[in-house]
């Protein structure tokens, strides 16, 4: 029991890293972005994370882990509303004394509200708030976990033989976390268009420069501490070698991922751009998050290294297809997520051939599962409530026209 208690303190401190992370998105977004709607990014965040939760509750977690069964197909399974605890569930013998039934709901409840928060970055300054409301109950309470099912609830994927590779493996959600927000906040961009401004008559990208960058920077250094929560959390258990590992790659990959994306950026546009820095940090800590667990330091560093590196690269092609991606999501969350799955099957302890084909099979199946729903939920939405700001209401700024407040009302700037 005194292990239980140990490994069950543990898991309660990672579920509070990955919900400080919240704020480091909140930050980080609005930091990236104009004043003027700095409310709106705000409230989205907050509802993100308090609709996550009940969602979760209210089905979400038994949509995860609905207790697949031999013979099942392992794609889509319900274990019922709400939730109740099984008899064993705050014993030794749940979860392998890694922690009590509750702490499970909990901390994978944290998880599930992410996917949404990477789309709120990509779709911000135009989006209509009811309508990203609305995908955003859809897209959490259903797509989410149907997809975490597939593999952490011991579904089709987990259990995906190619050779001598026995499953897809993610194991912080490289896949199921960061592109499933990825794929939808692609679609979603899509859809909505880009900004006013953003491109030319030419169709040459123009900067949009965030209000805040002290604050996106803040907000950068909160995601890499909640990371520790993100990653070290999902060892399941406070293991001393396997958690001490786990950050260790973590924070390694990290550190190069800013340095490789800083040091490329710096060559290309011979400026120490501060934003590609940070989000080289995310990508390669986005980049880690499918085989943390698998990688010797020195991966570590390889792997965060070239994420830094296919971030610049990232951004630079969202810009050539005429995206508007405010805060980079799409080269953060979906490339390197993408990148940090297929890596598994070419660094660590699960490298190789077979595996590689499964890892690239995994992010096939989640990609075009999440494309087609997202799209389906974006696309009714636009034909019917519409999904777009009016061009009245983006140039003065959603804060005025949804909120009816200003977050610095005593330090406004025209920012038309």
């Amino acid at each position: 029991m005194e292990l239980l208690t140990t490994n069950n303190v543990w898991m309660m401190v990672c579920t509070a890293l990955v919900f400080f992370m919240h704020l480091g998105f909140s930050f980080l977004e609005i930091g990236l972005t104009r004043q003027k709607n700095t409310i709106n990014i705000l409230f989205k965040n907050v509802f993100i994370i308090c609709v996550g939760l009940l969602l979760y509750y209210l089905g979400g977690f038994n949509l995860m882990y609905p207790g697949f069964e031999d013979g099942d197909f392992g794609f889509l399974k319900f274990a019922g509303f709400g939730i109740t605890p099984p008899e064993n569930g705050m014993t030794p013998e749940y979860a392998s004394g890694g922690y009590t039934w509750w702490t499970d709901f909990l901390f994978q409840g944290m998880f599930a509200a992410t996917a949404a928060t990477i789309v709120s970055g990509a779709v911000a300054e135009r989006i209509k708030l009811g309508a990203f409301m609305i995908f955003t109950i859809l897209y959490v309470g259903l797509v989410y976990p149907i997809v975490g099912s597939w593999q952490w609830g011991s579904g089709f994927l987990s259990t995906l033989k190619i050779g001598e590779a026995k499953g897809f493996y993610d194991f912080a959600g490289s896949t199921l976390v960061h592109s499933v927000g990825g794929w939808a906040a692609m679609i979603a961009i899509i859809l909505l268009g880009a900004r006013i401004g953003k491109f030319s008559s030419e169709g040459r990208p123009q900067a949009i420069p965030g209000h805040n960058i002290p604050l996106a920077a803040a907000g950068v250094l909160i995601l890499w501490l909640g990371w520790f929560g993100f990653n070290g959390g999902s060892v399941l258990s406070a293991d001393p070698a396997s958690t001490s590992l786990v950050l260790v790659t973590t924070c390694l990959a990290a550190a190069s991922g800013g340095i490789g994306a800083f040091v490329l950026s710096t060559i290309l546009y011979k400026n120490y751009d501060l934003t590609m820095f940070l989000n080289g940090i995310l990508g390669g800590l986005v980049g880690i998050t499918a085989g943390a667990d698998l990688m010797s330091p020195n991966e570590a560093v390889i792997i965060g290294l070239l994420a830094g590196i296919i971030i610049i690269f990232g951004v630079a092609l969202v810009d050539k297809l005429k995206l508007d991606d405010p805060v980079g999501a799409i080269a953060v969350h979906l490339i390197c997520g993408i990148w940090g799955t297929l890596a598994v099957g070419l660094f660590g302890d699960k490298a190789g051939f077979d595996q590689f084909i499964v890892q690239g099979l995994g992010v096939l199946i989640v990609g075009f599962f999440c494309l087609t729903t997202a799209f389906a939920i974006i696309f009714t939405l636009k034909k019917t409530i519409g999904i777009r700001v009016s061009e009245k209401e983006e140039i003065d700024g959603l804060d005025s026209h949804e909120h009816g407040m200003d977050a610095y009302p005593d330090f406004r700037i025209n920012q038309h």
